[in-house]
């Protein structure tokens, strides 16, 4: 029976995928197998041993400590494209947020509820005050062609904007979705240099941070609106306050809510609502159930950000899997434990991801003596053996 650690409400659907006679669920578990998570921060805590894996239910894994559970062989899931849906259609909302000032009529109206009978004509009088512009035929960049970028560009193309998409990291898959009325630019300044509109799409790392800085502004057009739904550290904020006050930046549209863009000029702050959709809730707990059954009941690895994503059909017989350090010789030494028992490799996967290798073994034998994984584990280098029968 596997333990599962929940550190978040986890949509019960979700962990419905988990067969109740293979694993239990639960948030009080001290010596968990596994973990699923949305939003908890667990740079904290102290990861139990017994940890093997870790999903987050949503594509960022910022809250994670990604290099302490490498370090302790732990696989670290997350679910890219399960919310796509969810945050494209907030996207969509914030172009028309970014265009028009919905969120300052709004308000401006529910002001008005003690004026009575002279409300209708005051609101004839003040709406020119609210009067914005109309996204059909404007440019937008899209910036990350991602799952979420993608369906951007699409459902902006369809709505009649003029759409250029930028990303130099575009998978094949990503590629052939993309209408192929979406222009492709070749760098960042060439994307923006022109839009009306520019909305962030890509992951935060540290080569991303503060990716919108004065210096990227200066090459947008006067006048820009810029989204942010991606992650709030992406945009300078010093930098983003500067330009809004200026007029540079006619609108900030950002998921990402702080006491600096609170205080922005022209700035909308949406409370991280992107993946904040009853179906993406569920999509990203399935999948990242999903992912933990296929880890824990076939060994294959899917939407790993930390060990190499690796994917094997079973052959037969007995499967071993096997993590270690990505140094030579250690393939040889894994096949020479499992020769001394006598068993024949019937097929083996080795993939490696940076200074992570692991391997996926099929055996012909199933009676192996109870030692084995500990036999493999000694190997200097191994630090994650086990045997899934």
């Amino acid at each position: 029976m596997y333990k599962v650690l929940t550190l978040d409400k986890i949509d019960p659907q979700g962990l419905g995928h988990f067969p109740h006679e293979k694993y239990e669920t639960g948030n009080s578990f001290t010596s968990p197998d596994a973990i699923i998570l949305r939003s908890f921060n667990m740079h904290s805590m102290e990861l139990p041993e017994s940890v093997k894996a870790v999903a987050r239910a949503g594509a960022g894994v910022n809250n994670i400590p990604i290099d302490r559970c490498t370090e302790q062989g732990i696989v670290v899931f997350n679910t890219p494209g399960a919310n796509a849906n969810g945050v494209k259609e907030l996207v969509l909302a914030g172009l028309l947020l970014a265009s028009r000032d919905i969120s300052g009529g709004i308000a401006w109206a529910k002001g008005l509820m003690e004026e009575g009978d002279q409300v209708p004509a005051l609101v004839e009088k003040g709406k020119k005050n609210y009067a914005g512009t109309e996204i059909l035929g404007k440019s937008l960049a899209v910036i990350g062609l991602g799952a979420v970028g993608v369906l951007v560009a699409n459902a902006a193309q369809m709505l009649g904007m003029n759409v250029t998409g930028y990303d130099p990291y575009i998978s094949v898959a990503q590629a052939q979705k993309l209408s192929d009325k979406i222009q492709l630019a070749r760098t960042l300044e060439s994307a923006i240099a022109s839009a009306d509109f520019v909305t962030l799409n890509i992951p935060l790392t540290p080569d991303t941070k503060g990716y919108i800085s004065k210096e990227i502004i200066k090459g947008m057009k006067n006048g820009v609106r810029v989204l942010n739904f991606a992650r709030g550290e992406l945009v300078n904020n010093a930098d983003m306050a500067e330009a809004l006050e200026y007029g540079k930046v006619f609108r900030y549209v950002t998921d990402f809510p702080n006491e600096e863009t609170l205080r922005m000029k022209n700035a909308i702050c949406i409370p991280h609502l992107g993946a904040s959709t009853e179906e993406s809730e569920t999509n990203c707990a399935i999948m990242a159930v999903d992912q933990l059954r296929e880890y824990f009941e076939r060994g294959n690895i899917i939407n790993s950000v930390n060990f190499p994503n690796v994917e094997m059909d079973r052959t037969g017989g007995t499967r071993i899997v096997v993590a270690n350090r990505n140094i030579p010789n250690m393939v040889n030494q894994i096949a020479s434990v499992l020769s001394r028992e006598g068993v024949n490799i019937l097929n083996m996967l080795n993939k490696n991801k940076k200074d992570i290798a692991y391997n996926i073994i099929d055996i012909d034998k199933t009676d192996l003596r109870p030692g084995i994984e500990e036999d493999l584990r000694t190997i200097e280098g191994v630090f994650m053996a086990r045997i899934l029968g």
